[in-house]
């Protein structure tokens, strides 16, 4: 049986984030939204709740991190080099921020990291299913071993 997973967001524009959301390839679901929240769909399984601050402090009372700030990277798999890079493209233009964190090419895993609007780190992924993974380019093991 496939489980749902949903994340929880604080936003400060609803509209804005929506908007962000669908042009790196999520899809609204209004029947989980209402004036303070959207539910945006990834795939079956996979759903990010962005709500106003003031919805969001209904849940808790932890303190909202500030911007440049992170405590999570959420990571979104996508079905090939081109899609990342398509669905990347889309985080300026709407709002957000295209390569916030430098491209991962380890030939047979590619990622692109963006920001939506409120500075929520999104890791766009593809892995390649059949090829083994051999681990991070010969440049970057060579530089962990200097540090």
């Amino acid at each position: 049986m496939s489980r749902m997973h949903f994340i929880s967001l604080p936003v400060r524009d609803v509209a804005a984030s929506q908007a962000f959301y669908e042009a790196i390839g999520f899809t609204s679901n209004p029947r989980f939204a209402d004036a303070d929240t959207a539910c945006m769909v990834w795939c079956d399984t996979f759903f990010a709740m962005i709500m106003t601050r003031e919805k969001w402090r209904t849940f808790t009372d932890r303190p909202i991190p500030e911007r440049g700030s992170s405590q999570i990277m959420l990571g979104l798999a996508c079905g090939s080099r081109e899609e990342v890079d398509r669905l990347a493209e889309q985080a300026t233009p709407s709002g957000g921020l295209t390569d916030a964190q430098p491209v991962t090419d380890y030939g047979t895993m590619y990622a692109r990291t963006v920001t939506d609007p409120d500075d929520h780190l999104w890791e766009l992924t593809w892995f390649d299913s059949v090829a083994p993974f051999v681990g991070a380019p010969a440049e970057a093991q060579d530089a962990e071993t200097q540090d």
